[in-house]
């Protein structure tokens, strides 16, 4: 069975006489399919995760190995049919940057005429957003001076297209988390990753799978975990104060609100533990912390391999 066979069904939308197929992308789970990993291995996982005891070696190596391959191929169906085929990534990256042209191409095509150039803006702006070192998205990024009043339709646009996902920041940690999200305080993701890493420069393809994740101060690493997360169907958020508090992500995680730290390198997670340090005033018990390591627990923060994102669904 080829890579179409695999991921979410179809859907059929038929316009006048002819029928449009739309694939939706593939999740990082139906990626590990696609690639050998079959439901015992995931059992597996999912085991290690239940009793917080380490991956066997030879299969973390092998996840860590499948993950940084999806960072850079990410879930279009053509870009995984022909990495698993060929494993040729300039092929990938071919097929990639069609698949962007193609999103430039429709904002032009479709788009009104007064928004065409805006739309392309906003979208090309993705990469310089999340270079910053706060991620929030800036309309300012986009072309000096602009404000939301002129911007935020067209990127409105582009979300509605499914090719970015909205990350909004909590006025507090605190569930429900879509009752305390900040509407007009957002950052910006792209849906799929490996169209993401398509965007920035040539060569960071070849880096990422030699294990160099550390540029774009960590863009890179949020985005896969949006991409992870956003496939599952979770909304996205996150937690950022004027005083320097940030956590990358904030779930909701067997019943409790749970801050998600998104690291490269095993790097100290400072705003999490003053979050955890004050329990009265920020209603958090306990976190998760992932990164380049195995399974592992102390003083509250459970630490897990990235690629264990999609096993995160207990609601």
């Amino acid at each position: 069975m080829g890579v179409h066979g695999y991921g979410k069904e179809p859907k059929s939308v038929p316009v006048g006489s002819e029928t449009v197929i739309t694939m939706c992308p593939l999740d990082f789970e139906e990626f590990l399919w696609a690639n050998g990993i079959n439901e015992e291995m995931i059992a597996l996982l999912g085991k290690s995760l239940e009793t917080i005891t380490p991956v066997p070696e030879a299969l973390h190596e092998r996840m860590r190995q499948l993950l940084l391959q999806y960072t850079v191929v990410g879930g279009m169906p053509d870009a995984v049919q022909t990495f698993v085929n060929t494993k040729q990534m300039d092929e990938v990256l071919a097929i990639q940057r069609d698949i962007v042209h193609s999103y430039e191409d429709d904002m032009v095509k479709y788009a009104s005429n007064p928004d065409k150039s805006k739309i392309k803006e906003c979208f090309q702006s993705i990469p310089k957003q999340l270079s910053k070192e706060n991620k929030k998205f800036q309309y300012s990024v986009v072309s000096k001076g602009a404000k939301a009043s002129k911007y935020s339709g067209n990127l409105q646009w582009i979300e509605d297209a499914g090719i970015i996902t909205r990350c909004y920041n909590l006025s507090i940690t605190e569930l429900p988390l879509d009752g305390n999200a900040i509407e007009d305080c957002f950052k910006v993701y792209m849906s799929d990753c490996g169209l993401f890493v398509s965007m920035l420069e040539d060569g960071t393809q070849y880096d990422i799978l030699q294990g160099n994740l550390y540029g774009y101060k960590g863009a890179i690493f949020e985005n896969l975990i949006a991409d992870i997360f956003g496939k599952m169907e979770r909304k996205l958020y996150y937690f950022r104060k004027d005083s320097g508090l940030e956590v990358d992500f904030v779930i909701r995680y067997k019943g409790e609100c749970v801050p998600v730290e998104v690291k490269s390198t095993d790097g100290n997670v400072k705003s999490t533990k003053t979050i955890l340090n004050h329990p009265e005033k920020y209603h958090v018990n306990h976190a998760i912390k992932l990164g380049d390591y195995n399974v592992g627990t102390a003083d509250s923060i459970l630490t897990l391999p990235l690629y264990m994102a999609f096993l995160l669904k207990s609601p």
